[in-house]
């Protein structure tokens, strides 16, 4: 059965200028493919989507299922012929157009993902940026995709040429919802691919806004679809045979699936997983530094971020000072309404998950770990948010390895403390992880700096900062935590295929 399409908006800039939080409503499909908005074919396994601030519900989300999935697919395939014979400049125009819609409606398409995901209005206009400059970055690449010209004996010659892969499948995650699909979306449509993109159930609405601007601009129908649903549907992507590659974000043990699934048609998969980075502070750090270093490796989007360092080791003889000027500035974070542009933390993404990082601190006073601020359920006085999932940021001391807190990922505003005493030490305990997506260093000494740096076994180490993600550099995990890059010129790779052509300008030499 066809579908049927609805062109309008899902939100119309006037309704989001006028929501506050608790009154926005999202109202019909939020399925988008062939230029429009998709009614559903199968409204039984509809879902509720919560506002985290409230808990109120948002809207409902209704699952693709298998014919939906391979209309979108189908969809995409038939975008990606016209798509990909276009030339590199021609792609990098409609792109281009994109980013600066996105910059014009930037604050609205904030609010909405504020009302969405719980994170303060200050952090989604940062990631709206982001992800019209990741738009733009590649948008500028485009044009300089090309092959190689490598000269053969007897005046024959071979090239290389750098084609797309077709139909890209992007799996987001709930914490950067729009975010995630710009940096999915960017590189595969500079490189000439098309791509079905599934959002979080947790997080669906701002995905259909970023396909709406993208038709807007003028890419093909079908260029970039959205098909919503949770782990039935991502299955019906990852085996779908016209489903040239699968890029995710998110957990360790999905991203598992997502590789086993994907391995079953050789697909190639670029997986973005969890993390339980270290963050290391030496004794001769500028502390003031180091403290504020601490709070953006914790306290980010809720503590919601894969790359959060939440292993902070302090050099034992700073270890009182930096406890003592880390905690006050933990308590004074305002926590409370994030449409507020005084907030700087808004609630976690739902109740299950709240009351998840409030049992990781309980379990850690119970393996010996001391709350030194923080850590508990909070209700602002804000009477519409009594329903909201708040917690106060925590800082946690007297950690040791062996603690859950420790070795697990809490993905809350939970601050796990450790001391050590030498370099050799703390490099050996920050690498004893099965993940590797970050790590960090303070320090004034720079050849310790990039010694320590060399020696951490992480996708990116910050040195004397941290959680700064340039869509220019590269970003993506060792061990567990991985496979692949995002952003930078790299990503380029991950979204093409070489193809290798040899001409031979004299007669064949056979063997027969």
């Amino acid at each position: 059965m066809a579908a049927q399409l609805l062109r309008t908006p899902l939100l119309s800039t006037a309704v989001i200028r006028s929501a506050s939080t608790g009154t926005l409503e999202v109202k019909g499909p939020l399925s988008f493919w062939g230029g429009g908005r998709v009614n559903p074919l199968d409204t039984k396994k509809a879902e509720p989507v919560y506002e985290p601030a409230t808990g109120r519900v948002l809207c409902d989300m209704v699952p693709c299922g298998p014919d939906e999935v391979e209309q979108a697919v189908k969809n995409a395939h038939a975008a990606y012929l016209k798509w990909s014979k276009l030339a590199g400049m021609e792609r990098a125009r409609v792109m281009l157009e994109a980013a600066r819609i996105i910059r014009e409606q930037r604050d609205e398409i904030a609010k909405v993902e504020v009302i969405n995901n719980g994170k303060s209005i200050t952090e989604a206009r940062v990631d709206i940026d982001v992800a019209w400059q990741c738009i733009e970055y590649y948008a500028g690449l485009a044009g300089t995709l090309s092959g190689q010209h490598i000269q053969l004996p007897g005046g024959s010659f071979a090239y290389t040429r750098r084609e797309p892969l077709g139909v890209c499948v992007g799996i987001g995650a709930w914490n950067y919802p729009f975010q995630i699909a710009a940096w999915k979306s960017a590189p595969a449509l500079a490189c000439g691919n098309a791509m079905v993109f599934k959002p979080s159930p947790m997080t669906p609405v701002t995905a259909v806004m970023l396909a709406e601007i993208y038709a807007q601009a003028g890419v093909p129908e079908g260029l970039f679809n959205v098909v919503q649903g949770g782990a039935e549907t991502g299955s019906l992507l990852c085996h779908h045979p016209m489903v040239a590659k699968v890029s995710f974000t998110g957990s360790v043990p999905t991203g598992k699936k997502i590789m086993e699934m994907s391995a079953k048609g050789v697909k190639p998969v670029t997986l973005e997983l969890g993390g339980k980075s270290p963050l290391i502070i030496f004794k001769d750090s500028e502390l003031e530094n180091a403290v504020k270093g601490a709070l953006m490796a914790n306290f980010l989007s809720q503590g919601e971020v894969c790359c959060n360092g939440t292993r902070v080791f302090v050099q034992r003889e700073i270890m009182p000072q930096f406890l003592e000027e880390v905690v006050k500035r933990t308590k004074a974070i305002p926590v409370g309404d994030p449409l507020l542009d005084g907030t700087r933390m808004g609630a976690l993404i739902s109740r299950p998950h709240l009351e998840r990082v409030l049992g990781f601190i309980s379990e850690a006073k119970k393996q010996g770990a001391k709350v030194l601020c923080g850590g508990e359920p909070f209700v602002p006085s804000d009477s519409k948010l009594k329903g909201g999932y708040f917690m106060t940021p925590c800082v946690l001391d007297n950690c040791r390895d062996d603690m859950t807190c420790v070795k697990e990922e809490i993905f809350g505003p939970v601050m796990s403390v450790l001391p050590f005493d030498t370099e050799e030490e703390v490099i050996e305990r920050a690498n004893n992880t099965t993940f590797g997506l970050a790590a960090g260093v303070f320090t004034r000494d720079v050849a310790r700096a990039h010694r320590v740096a060399e020696n951490l076994q992480a996708g990116t180490c910050f040195i004397n900062n941290y959680n700064i993600s340039p869509v220019e550099v590269p970003f993506g995990g060792y061990k567990m935590s991985g496979i692949g890059r995002e952003n930078g010129q790299v990503a380029v790779e991950y979204y093409s295929q070489l193809k290798t052509v040899v001409v031979e300008k004299g007669d064949v030499e056979s063997l027969f």
